[in-house]
């Protein structure tokens, strides 16, 4: 492992991190380059120091360039063929090693987390900070930070990775050399770093304003109380569920001197703990799902749905990154025809998965589904002459997906129609900048962004949500107390929220578990959630190999061309039993003796 150097204060690039005009916290750089025993003696320098912490979560608004989206059953990204540099091509083919360093946060990581340590063993040093009036506090509350930090941080590599390496709170000395006996470290067993993670995050959550709420504008996007139990929700979801949870295709791995690193015990147990930490986050705060009404006053869920991602710090946001590279998504998924790039195409497996505005699916008896020919009046959301596959969808269908026929979200220039046909404005001939599916992702897109004359809405990118930890809680619920009234409650109110019909009463465990992770998959759709949900189910096997489909994009000449509304295989995938846990980087492997791979690497 790379844990002999210690964190050296480098200049940032001013760009990666101004997002907001005010001069806020998480804005902050170092203006120079300084010593680290300045750092410790300064208030300035050290809340640069902890500026630059927050910086290692992951900038992932732009999400073209990391797997989670274009390697998940929801997504594509337009690149991904020979000759390009996105690596979810050959990921999604099987033509990856753990020598290919793909999406290396392991490394990534672990400085973040070095960096936190040496964070928090110094801080109690800064007598500037010390002789203010309220100083004792501020340290306390800069170490509770940067222990949030560090346990997002271990958080982030047992999700990508499985067991990490828990390094403690003693920094390891900058000299060492990479053969030293303190640098070749085992790994811990899953559960020893779950049970580590969730007690940082109680320990730093003593310390910390409740909700951003109880912040200044200035410091949205620290750390809180509501962060912290909402990071504990995801974490102890994910220990519960069947990935880490009996999983017996673990039994055999373990460390060099045997000990087990995923427990193959089944705990129904580890369910009540899940449930109980996301039931904290919904009576501990005052969060509610995000609900809008259109301009005569009546509550909209497209307007809802849509514009929890564009109304920044509203009901529902639990914590955000507020310098991101937000204007890059919308650019990447703005169509040919507005000076996009359309880069995230949505598979037809997504589009299929939206329901009817009458609550049912495209293959329920009753849904009024029609997948062949052209609409004959208009509706809410579609104009005439739509595909019929199209019509009638529930709210959420729109908010995130643009279709043959759309119309496209910004009305400056008018109307204008998306036409991903072969020979249309944002189509296959003559461009690399085409869906491959005939689909385009429209989520996160701000109506008055135009990358035409560089106009972007400046916002915060949503890491955490309510609506998540309510999903969190009734998937949890459901697999330690079936039946309990909370689940349909919350289901429904979800659904309610999406503008359709709620969920009946009385059904059973099996079908109440699939109505959950399909309202999980709509509502949290192309957040880069899907991708560790299959993972986490352990159906990646069924969802992400295979034949995947969109509309047949190497035809067509004009928009009723019945050729070009044909399902059409775009990519046949592989998935391995490996893949459910990325390669520790091989560098990795290769310094430290002790740590041992991921099964099947």
């Amino acid at each position: 492992m790379k844990i002999k150097n210690l964190v050296c204060l480098l200049l940032v690039s001013t760009s990666f991190l101004t997002v907001s005009c005010n001069k806020k916290f998480l804005d902050q750089v170092p203006s120079d380059r300084i010593t680290i025993e300045q750092v410790f003696e300064r208030r300035r320098y050290s809340e640069e120091y902890l500026a630059n912490i927050y910086n290692t979560i992951p900038n992932e608004a732009y999400r073209n360039t990391s797997p989670w989206d274009g390697c998940s059953d929801d997504a594509d990204i337009t690149y991904d063929r020979p000759g390009s540099s996105y690596y979810t091509y050959p990921m999604n083919l099987g033509n990856w090693s753990a020598a290919s360093d793909y999406m290396n946060n392991w490394t990534k990581f672990y400085q973040g987390i070095r960096s936190a340590t040496y964070f928090i063993q110094h801080i109690d040093a800064n007598k500037e900070i010390l002789e203010l009036p309220n100083g004792q506090d501020l340290i306390d509350q800069y170490k509770s930070e940067a222990r949030f930090l560090r346990a997002f941080f271990y958080y982030g590599i047992i999700r990508q990775y499985g067991p990490a390496i828990l390094l403690g709170d003693i920094p390891v000395a900058g000299d060492l050399s990479p053969t030293d006996e303190e640098m070749q470290k085992p790994r811990n067993s899953y559960d020893e770093c779950v049970n580590y993670i969730v007690s940082e995050l109680d320990l730093a959550a003593q310390k910390l304003p409740k909700h951003f709420t109880a912040q200044g504008e200035n410091d949205y996007g620290r750390a809180t109380q509501a962060a912290c139990k909402a990071i504990k929700s995801r974490v102890l979801l994910l220990a519960a569920s069947p990935q880490f949870n009996g999983n017996s295709d673990y039994a055999g791995f373990r460390n060099l001197d045997g000990k087990q690193l995923v427990s193959a015990q089944f705990d129904r147990e580890k369910w009540k703990r899940a449930a109980d930490a996301a039931r904290d986050v919904i009576t501990g705060f005052n969060f509610a799902l995000y609900r809008k009404n259109d301009a005569d006053g009546n509550f909209d869920p497209y307007l809802s749905t849509r514009d929890v991602f564009l109304d920044p710090w509203n009901s529902e946001v639990i914590f955000a990154r507020t310098t991101n590279s937000l204007k890059d998504w919308e650019r990447s998924v703005t169509p040919r025809l507005a000076s996009g790039y359309a880069a995230v195409a949505v598979t037809q497996q997504l589009v299929d998965e939206f329901e009817m505005a009458n609550g049912k699916g495209i293959h329920e008896t009753g849904s009024g589904y029609v997948e062949t020919g052209f609409s004959k009046v208009a509706t809410k959301y579609t104009t005439t002459g739509t595909y019929n596959m199209y019509v009638n969808r529930e709210p959420r269908f729109y908010v995130n997906v643009s279709y043959n026929g759309s119309l496209w979200i910004n009305k400056s220039e008018g109307d204008k129609v998306i036409q991903t046909y072969f020979t249309g404005n944002t189509g296959k001939k003559g461009s690399w900048d085409f869906p491959r599916t005939g689909y385009i992702a429209r989520k996160n897109v701000h109506p008055d962004s135009n990358p035409r004359i560089s106009q972007y809405i400046a916002r915060p990118f949503v890491l955490v949500r309510y609506a998540e930890i309510l999903l969190n809680y009734i998937e949890a619920l459901n697999e330690y107390e079936p039946g309990n009234p909370d689940i349909l409650k919350y289901l429904n109110e979800i659904r309610n929220r999406a503008g359709v019909p709620g969920v009946a009463a009385g059904l059973g465990q099996e079908v109440m578990r699939t109505k959950i992770r399909h309202e999980r998959r709509i509502e949290l759709a192309l957040e880069s959630l899907r991708y560790f949900d299959t993972r986490r189910w352990k159906i990646a096997e069924q969802t992400d190999g295979g034949n995947f489909y969109g509309m047949n994009v190497d035809a067509g000449t004009k928009l009723t061309d019945l050729v070009f509304y044909q399902r059409t295989v775009f990519e046949r995938r592989v998935f391995l039993k490996n893949y459910y846990l990325f390669p520790i980087p091989q560098s990795e492997i290769d310094r430290d003796a002790k740590l041992v791979q991921n099964p099947g690497w």
